[in-house]
């Protein structure tokens, strides 16, 4: 017998569990697929190397998903300051939330805690089924709902599937959407390090021909660390001995820390531009990862995510139709392509901006920083923007 949902949604990660909750809470019966649950760990752990700046506007969602007070009573640290320049000369721009009259300007946040905090948010609901550990094999539509065959050979139906299964997604391959993709021949390279001096709350952005080096604060007075470099470079520096890695560190963010007294476990990842054509299909529709990622540099990755699923369930809400019909979906599409396809292209252009070594670009970046930062109305709309307020 086949059990019948509202909407099944495949990836139980940040988008697709936010999603799940919003959806729950407007009573709707969901089914969430999900191979590999986080497993929770004990706070005196390491800091785990993914990490998440989250912006005003998800930490709304959050609340309203019921993961918030979960993921503060884990771990999070806000952030208070936003300090920005160019390592080719003297632009520099800072954000500072108390000229914006706010408590912060956003946290930083590990993924497994926002996981394993959507995840009890889940467990509680009444409308919400955790298939897990289970995953999509197969699906078929027709005009009434959408019948998902699962890993374990169970089936389950709904008006509506949504694939949030990462960059890698199963259902958008499943579907024959095509995808867009750009490598940037670069990786990032994370790490939890321990400085001289405090991090004051801040996170520290630099940005070097090479790509931008940052520093977010965690609660423990350590930051975590992502590095934009090219593939080669990234690889080398992984290999490098503790003490090498430490000093080409703290050169590289101009000693404004200090020294880097400790470093813990390294990795690096391939950075990679997608975007999937189209977000959608009758009864099926991509959120997250599985229909965008971006370059990391202003870390605005996840927080997109979030926007396409408050937009998704905004859009189901309103609806007292079919939520799997074209005519709902593709509202939902129109609303969020443009902001990501935006945010895209902004963040590769800043990209190249700060990679071009020519005179004249560096004379633009570096007095374009300075101008801006000294216009106070223009630098917190942007902060504004940035936060979702």
């Amino acid at each position: 017998m086949q059990t019948q949902y509202d909407v099944i949604i495949a990836g139980g990660g940040m988008v697709g569990s936010t999603l799940a909750c919003l959806l729950g809470n407007a009573g709707k019966r969901v089914a969430v697929l999900e191979a590999h649950p986080p497993v929770d760990f004990s706070p005196s752990d390491p800091y785990d190397l993914r990490v998440s700046a989250i912006s005003r506007a998800s930490q709304r969602a959050l609340l309203e998903a019921g993961a918030w007070e979960g993921i503060v009573a884990r771990r999070a640290a806000s952030y208070e300051v936003m300090q920005v320049w160019d390592a080719t000369g003297d632009g520099e721009i800072r954000f500072d939330a108390a000229d914006l009259g706010e408590p912060d300007l956003g946290h930083i946040v590990e993924n497994r805690v926002v996981q394993l905090a959507l995840l009890d948010a889940i467990r509680a609901h009444p409308s919400i089924d955790l298939l897990c550990p289970d995953k999509i094999a197969a699906f078929a539509a027709d005009a009434q709902q959408i019948t998902v065959t699962l890993a374990s050979g169970k089936t389950v139906q709904a008006q509506l599937l949504v694939g949030a299964d990462g960059a890698q997604s199963k259902v958008r391959d499943l579907a024959g959407i095509a995808l867009e993709t750009n490598d940037y021949g670069q990786k990032g390279l994370v790490c939890v390090v321990q400085t001289a001096a405090p991090h004051q709350a801040t996170a520290w952005q630099r940005f070097m021909p090479t790509g931008p080096l940052a520093f977010l604060p965690l609660g423990d007075g350590s930051s975590s660390i992502v590095w934009t470099l090219p593939a080669d470079r990234a690889d080398a520096l992984l290999n490098l001995s503790a003490s090498d890695f430490c000093r080409e560190l703290a050169q590289a963010l101009d000693f404004r820390l200090g020294d880097v007294t400790a470093v813990g476990e390294r990795a690096a990842f391939s950075l990679r531009g997608r975007h999937a054509e189209p977000y959608i299909q009758a009864r099926l529709a991509l959120v997250g990862d599985a229909a965008h990622t971006i370059h990391p540099l202003a870390g605005q990755g996840v927080n997109l995510g979030i926007k396409d699923a408050v937009e998704l369930a905004n859009q189901i809400r309103q609806t007292h139709g079919d939520i799997g019909s074209v005519k709902v979906l593709r509202a939902y599409e129109r609303a969020r392509r443009g902001d990501n396809v935006l945010t895209q292209k902004a963040m590769e252009g800043f990209r190249l901006l700060f990679g071009n070594t020519l005179m004249p670009w560096k004379i633009l970046r570096n007095s374009g920083l300075s101008i801006v930062n000294r216009m106070s109305f223009l630098k917190y709309e942007i902060a504004k923007r940035a936060m979702g307020i």
